[in-house]
């Protein structure tokens, strides 16, 4: 355990060492919130001006501590880890470690390069090299990658089975393909949608991931722990600039990214259950999304007067910070109880 810690203190510390000049970076070439095209003015209600209204002064802030991330720990994990069976450390895992690394770090990357071009063509509309990416085209993306990490983890791994609490394991075989991709486009989603309030999605997120470090220590995962040690390691030295009021945010490179690598670390240790107790706040925004949708498509009726959830509370009076705290009290009482079940 001592090893893991000195790990993530590692990660922390290079991590926070650049964030500084990344963020000055990020000004020098305006890689910025637009406000105007943040997606909180599409459409024309009470709600959605209100809320467009309280988020208007963080025009300028800006985007892109996910590449950060995505970025530092990537090279850490390629310098550091060959390092450790040189060192004596003794590394275990229950599938061929090649594999293993080969769909974390497909997800962790292609997501993200995938997210990184969403934020490119909100931030810089009217360059003629960028391509335009419709929504449906964005999910359509995420949904192919999905489907190649779901076949990564199902042919490379051998993965088939579903890990169901009180019943036991649930065999898929050519269905586990299908199932997983949903599962992993689901979170890639979840993750990206909640990332609308200052420390929100990158609290819960660490949360999140501290669940998965318990649980891939006690399998004796080296690889997974290794990775997941980087990666709060990071997040957490990110996270100190994006709690309220956020001075570097997330973006889509990040949030579509890391919900689909916390799907798919989750389906790797078999856990894919406590994924949606661990991650149900994630779920709540999301399909509180989803079912708005399709009651305004069916019922021409609306649910909510906005959403996501969190959007729907700032509305009704509740601070941001307020929303965020109680969101990360929930959240951690949610990863108790998934940890729970993971441990079964």
């Amino acid at each position: 355990m001592a090893l893991y810690l000195g790990i993530l203190l590692f990660s922390f510390t290079i991590s926070a060492i650049a964030v500084v000049p990344f963020i000055d970076l990020l000004y020098r070439i305006h890689f910025l919130h637009q406000p105007e095209r943040s997606g909180l003015t599409k459409e024309d209600s009470a709600a959605s001006k209100t809320l467009h209204r309280l988020h208007r002064w963080k025009g300028g802030t800006p985007v892109g501590g996910g590449m950060l991330i995505i970025f530092l720990v990537s090279i850490i994990y390629l310098f550091l880890f060959p390092l450790l069976s040189r060192f004596g450390v003794y590394i275990k895992s229950s599938f061929s470690i090649k594999q293993e690394l080969n769909v974390i770090f497909f997800s962790f990357i292609s997501f993200g390069i995938l997210g990184l071009y969403d934020d490119l063509i909100k931030i810089f509309p009217h360059r003629p090299q960028f391509l335009p990416l419709s929504s449906r085209l964005k999910r359509t993306f995420q949904l192919v990658l999905s489907f190649i990490c779901s076949v990564l983890i199902h042919q490379g791994l051998g993965v088939s089975l579903l890990y169901v609490p009180f019943f036991g394991p649930l065999q898929l075989g050519w269905l586990y393909p299908l199932v997983s991709t949903i599962i992993i486009f689901i979170f890639s989603t979840a993750v990206d949608f909640s990332d609308g309030l200052d420390g929100l999605a990158s609290g819960l997120l660490f949360i999140c991931l501290t669940a998965f470090w318990v649980v891939s220590l006690s399998a004796v995962d080296t690889p997974i722990s290794v990775f997941i040690a980087l990666w709060l390691g990071s997040l957490l030295a990110f996270l100190y600039f994006n709690v309220f009021p956020a001075r570097l945010w997330l973006g889509n490179a990040g949030s579509i990214s890391f919900g689909a690598t916390l799907a798919v670390i989750a389906l790797i240790l078999g856990k894919s259950a406590a994924l949606i107790v661990i991650g149900g706040l994630f779920l709540m925004d999301y399909f509180s999304s989803i079912l708005q949708f399709l009651s305004v498509k069916l019922w021409h009726h609306r649910l909510f007067s906005i959403t996501p959830l969190h959007h729907l509370l700032q509305i009704r009076g509740w601070p941001e910070p307020k929303i965020v705290m109680r969101s990360w009290l929930l959240g951690l009482m949610l990863a108790v109880a998934g940890l729970w079940l993971g441990l079964k």
